[in-house]
């Protein structure tokens, strides 16, 4: 079977090394083009095309694969691309492109997404941040026979994960990672052997939508019950980072619990500090911040900030 992938964060190049790992064929890879990142700004490779490199695998980055949108020449070059790979299959995996119908039409079999949720739930960019965020119970991942809307496809397969109390984005997407791998893997198995992938259309009810992850609503809103404020902190790890405002300096809290709060305090208000935590009043309950990092500095427990900083008890945080 002739598998091409799609796909460009860590999240993908999890499931593009299962197939490789697995034996498939891999022709083609589709992955965004390179990026500027770190302190000095250098173009770097995804974590897909790190992997495809590695490999010996075709890479193919085009800005746009609409034959009439901005980049018409490199959607003609993928599309090139794409027929010289004679796939079967194109799996998808936080691609960050949209597929236009001549794509989803191109494999034998279709185009395959492997999706960070229990569709319908947290259709679209961000669903791991968004489940977090919501505080749902689980969450899963979702095998899905694309078509045109926005995860909108058949669902192939759907598994289950339970969020638990302490996970952030990052412990949650990898367990995901991995599902997706496992699920993809023996997915494809399936429809080498022969049997069909049957798929099952999304229930109308349940729909909701994981919008992108904007920079600004890492900032914490004291005024929030300290409950969602905690969960933000772990939906926000690790990007953009949950941060607010002391003695002029934006500082950043990757883990906080709750804990009791004092009636009649200003939301912000520091009600104690100490050398394992610095408990802040919120719009209902108090947060323990427990792990914090200062501009320039690593993360690190609170009570190296707590002593730099002595009588912060009774301070307003911004």
């Amino acid at each position: 079977m002739r598998v091409g992938f799609a796909g460009t964060p860590e999240f993908a190049a999890v499931a593009l090394q299962a197939l490789l790992t697995a034996g498939f064929t891999v022709p083609l890879v589709l992955t965004q083009p390179d990026r500027p990142a770190g302190r000095g700004m250098k173009l770097l490779p995804s974590p897909v095309k790190a992997l495809a490199l590695q490999r010996g695998l075709p890479v193919a980055q085009p800005r746009s694969l609409r034959l009439d949108g901005k980049f018409p020449d490199e959607a003609r070059q993928g599309q090139a691309a794409l027929q010289t790979a004679a796939l079967d299959v194109l799996v998808v995996a936080a691609y960050g492109l949209i597929l236009p119908a001549w794509v989803l039409a191109t494999p034998r079999l279709g185009c395959v997404n492997i999706h960070a949720s229990l569709l319908p739930r947290w259709r679209g960019a961000a669903p791991i941040h968004r489940a977090i965020e919501a505080g749902d119970a689980e969450t899963g991942i979702t095998l899905m026979q694309m078509d045109e809307g926005l995860d909108t496809g058949a669902m192939i397969s759907r598994r289950s994960l339970t969020i638990h109390a302490d996970d952030s984005t990052a412990t949650l997407h990898d367990r995901l990672a991995a599902l997706g791998g496992e699920m993809i893997v023996a997915g494809l198995r399936q429809a080498a052997a022969g049997q069909a992938l049957t798929a099952t259309p999304q229930p109308a009810e349940g729909v909701c939508y994981a919008h992108k992850i904007e920079k600004a609503e890492g900032t914490i809103d004291w005024s929030l019950p300290a409950a969602v404020i905690e969960r933000r902190i772990r939906a926000f790890d690790p990007f953009p980072g949950a941060s607010f405002g002391c003695q002029d300096e934006v500082v950043k809290c990757w883990q906080a619990r709750l804990a009791p709060g004092v009636p009649g305090s200003a939301p912000g208000t520091v009600l104690s500090a100490g050398a394992d935590h610095l408990r802040v009043a919120c719009g209902d309950g108090a947060l323990d911040l427990l792990q914090l990092q200062r501009p320039g500095g690593k993360r690190a427990p609170v009570g190296a900030f707590v002593q730099a900083r002595p009588g912060l008890a009774g301070q307003r945080l911004a």
